[in-house]
């Protein structure tokens, strides 16, 4: 041998990470080892799940036909309600606002939600801790949430109110209450909750009143005599057994059924619940349209889809599978300057970093939204965030808009699941379409 020959050294074996027991996960356990309390965010669900992006929509060739956009019309608009209530509620969009508190939201971003949502002639939600001056004065159709803490509840304020949507879940945390901690119980929210202010509180996880849907029959009946039938009744559920609750509340009289997915977000609970408890919306659609068809109920109760909705795609998706609107949450604070990468650098002083702050329950947010700081709520522009908010819902439900016409339908309510595939077995089976390219739907049809 060579005495000049020198062997390649050995390479170093890279250290592998555990798919388990990632950096985060371990993280996470330092930090509970270290503190003795469960983590509280707010957002929603960060996992991936199966999600709207696993379907596509087949546009029209030759075996269908497509609308030119410039000369044939493509309806947009949605009527809610038209089941009992003596005024339903007409939109120009399928796209709503969804119900986030005075409290978790400032004042401002209130203001701003109802300015961009009435520009596009949509509706806009109270959420928890009942209802403020700037969100009535500023949303042309304001929905009432009426939830478990009835927080803020009056009837007064109902009457004011277009619609009253019933909360029995949400999305993030089915099953659980809301948290809002005594930084943001400021004068002005603990007047309005009747909560001594600077106290953290934690919102009921059911109502007081109930114990099952006949109570809820009795509730919903309450109501109507409160609005003298004139309001839509709205029931919301977190979804988890679409297929029952989505049953159980057309029984107990409601106008709408509003059924809300684990993408869903909030302004704080445990992130335990947010990652682990509930179903992905995707998996929530098609079970509440079959309890409607099965009571000969759909289009006749309508059904409002939230949870993850980012475009018009999300809504065109929604729509297809049997939704009659949508509702926005996450979304609609992105479009007002939330996780904005201007305020970079103001979010790592957080602790975070713009497009992963999450932390609303602290009051600290430096885009004045998620707060009830008086200085950050400056920052806030209601007139400029609610002209972006509305230039976002005409740009959403200009996309589903297009995506109907691509599949020839003279409205986006003609959408149906014909005109879908999934591109995995999982989205195939959820939304009950085939897998592109064959006809098998798993679970539905034995031929592949």
């Amino acid at each position: 041998m060579n005495e000049h020959f020198k062997a390649p050294p050995i390479p170093a074996t890279l250290p592998r990470e555990s798919a388990t027991f990632d950096a985060y996960t371990m993280s996470e356990i330092r930090r509970a080892a270290a503190t003795g309390i469960y983590d509280i965010r707010g957002a929603g669900a960060k996992r991936k799940v199966p999600h709207f992006d696993d379907l596509l929509f087949l546009g029209a060739s030759i075996s269908r036909y497509p609308l030119e956009g410039y000369r044939e019309k493509c309806g947009t608009d949605v009527v809610l309600g038209t089941r009992f209530a003596k005024k339903p509620i007409e939109l120009k969009t399928p796209v709503t606002i969804a119900g986030m508190s005075f409290g978790s939201l400032s004042g401002p971003a209130k203001e701003a939600l109802g300015r961009g949502a009435s520009a596009m002639g949509t509706s806009t939600t109270t959420g928890d801790g009942g209802m403020t001056q700037e969100e009535r004065g500023h949303s042309k159709t304001l929905v009432y949430q009426y939830l478990p803490s009835r927080y803020g509840m009056n009837p007064d304020d109902i009457r004011k109110a277009d619609a009253i949507e019933v909360v029995v879940g949400q999305g993030a945390k089915p099953g659980g209450g809301g948290m809002l901690l005594g930084q943001k119980i400021s004068k002005r929210v603990a007047q309005m909750r009747n909560l001594p202010e600077g106290i953290d509180q934690r919102s009921a996880c059911r109502h007081p009143d109930w114990t099952g849907p006949d109570d809820l029959e009795i509730k919903i009946e309450e109501l109507r005599e409160i609005t003298d039938w004139e309001k839509p009744i709205y029931v919301k559920v977190g979804a988890a057994r679409p297929y029952y609750d989505t049953a159980l509340a057309v029984k107990a009289g409601a106008d709408v059924v509003v059924v809300d997915g684990m993408q869903g977000g909030t302004a704080a609970t445990q992130e335990v619940f947010i990652e682990h408890v509930g179903i992905p919306t995707l998996a929530a659609i098609r079970n509440a349209v079959r309890a409607l068809q099965d009571l000969g109920m759909h289009r006749k109760v309508q059904l409002i889809v939230s949870g993850g909705i980012r475009n018009g795609a999300d809504v065109a998706k929604a729509l297809a599978l049997g939704a009659d609107a949508v509702a926005i949450g996450t979304a609609a604070l992105i479009a007002l300057g939330d996780n904005d990468p201007a305020l970079d650098e103001e979010y790592r002083a957080l602790g975070s970093r713009a497009g992963a702050y999450d932390d609303w329950h602290e009051g600290r947010d430096p885009a004045g939204i998620t707060t009830q700081d008086p200085e950050l709520m400056k920052r806030l522009d209601p007139v400029k965030a609610g002209r972006r908010l509305a230039n976002f819902l005409a740009v959403m439900t200009l996309e589903a808009q297009t995506i109907a016409r691509a599949c020839g339908k003279s409205h986006v309510h003609n959408l149906e699941p014909e005109d879908l595939v999934a591109l995995t077995i999982e989205a195939a089976a959820m939304a009950q379409v085939p897998i592109a390219g064959t006809d098998w739907v798993p679970g539905l049809t034995g031929r592949f």
